[in-house]
């Protein structure tokens, strides 16, 4: 497929994690920063770099890629050191965990991915990667990155629940959502003077379905109704109050004279059915939808709170090195630290 992307990559600054900052390891010359005891290298930031040049050459129209030392420029340098430093503060917290990434778990899931996006073809994904200017070892750690990502995000949730009495209050606060209200099908012609509206009602009162196509194609304003004979379906309170009352109070197969709004203009309305009643959905129809709702919620908000509280540990430990001249801006324990003593 050659629209597969491959997602850390392209997600460039899509960071799942925060955190920033205790204990870390000695600087390489080769390293943009050390979180712990991990060695974020200048080989995965400059990948970075380069994925983020293809990006912006790939929109419509190209964009041009900001110039070392712009301010665009650091920017962009800053967002990518950040994310290269919360990858592996999320890393090094997931040891802590009993989480762990073999290459075998690595290789099962790219099998999926060469059988879901390349029919299971080592030439047509060997291809992809030349054309994304990828190595299979970039693909390989991404993969890594994400399947450490779906552990910590499965350890950290696993405990989440929904009660029965959350389900029913999000029911009770949202009526809206599973109601329907009165509805009626009606047929209507839309203009902008009196006197043609006037003119209409006189050729309709006495008119056939014929008839109604006709001037409706011809003369009506309404784009969504013209080419159907002017027909459409309405639900009570949801169209301007004095087309509204015309189509809740008239009597079926009958054309009402026409009635005016200042937002839109003339209308000659023609109820053709009896009003639909109002309905719901009852709660044991949705309560399961309503429950995948509450539970993703729920546990995106855990993470959340296990991310902000892992930003803290590490900006607060000083398990953070940056190299000289890759500390971002604004750095982000900074912001975490501010946070923490507001």
């Amino acid at each position: 497929m050659n629209k597969v992307k491959f997602p850390l990559l392209l997600a460039l600054f899509a960071a799942l994690f925060a955190g920033c900052g205790g204990g870390a390891a000695s600087l390489k010359s080769s390293d943009v920063a050390t979180v712990g005891s991990i060695h974020v290298s200048k080989t995965d930031f400059a990948a970075l770099i380069d994925q983020a040049k293809r990006s912006y050459a790939t929109q419509t129209p190209p964009k041009v890629f900001p110039k070392p030392g712009t301010a665009d420029y650091e920017t962009i340098k800053g967002q990518a050191v950040t994310l290269l430093v919360q990858q592996a503060e999320r890393e090094e917290k997931a040891g802590s965990m009993g989480i762990k990434v073999t290459p075998s778990d690595v290789q099962k899931r790219l099998d999926q991915i060469k059988k879901q996006y390349f029919a299971g073809s080592e030439t047509r994904y060997q291809a992809q990667l030349k054309k994304q200017d990828l190595t299979d070892a970039q693909v390989r750690e991404d993969i890594r990155q994400q399947l450490i990502s779906e552990d910590v995000f499965n350890k950290v949730t696993n405990k989440v629940t929904v009660s029965t009495s959350a389900i029913h209050a999000y029911y009770v606060a949202h009526p809206t959502l599973y109601s329907q209200p009165e509805s009626r099908d009606v047929r209507h012609i839309l203009v902008k003077s009196k006197s043609l509206a006037e003119s209409l009602y006189a050729q309709l009162k006495s008119g056939t379905d014929k008839t109604w196509c006709t001037l409706a194609k011809k003369y009506s304003q309404d784009p969504s109704s013209k080419n159907v004979c002017g027909k459409l379906t309405v639900s009570k309170g949801q169209t301007v109050p004095e087309f509204d009352k015309v189509a809740f109070t008239s009597p079926a197969k009958t054309v009402h004279a026409p009635v005016h709004s200042a937002q839109y203009g003339w209308f000659v309305i023609e109820p053709l059915s009896a009003i639909k009643s109002k309905s719901s959905t009852p709660e044991k129809q949705v309560s399961n939808t309503i429950k995948q709702q509450l539970l993703q919620q729920d546990k995106n908000q855990a993470m959340t709170d296990w991310v902000a509280s892992l930003s803290k540990s590490f900006c607060s430990g000083s398990k953070i090195k940056y190299q000289v001249g890759y500390v971002p801006s604004p750095d982000p324990c900074t912001a975490t630290t501010t946070a923490a003593t507001t």
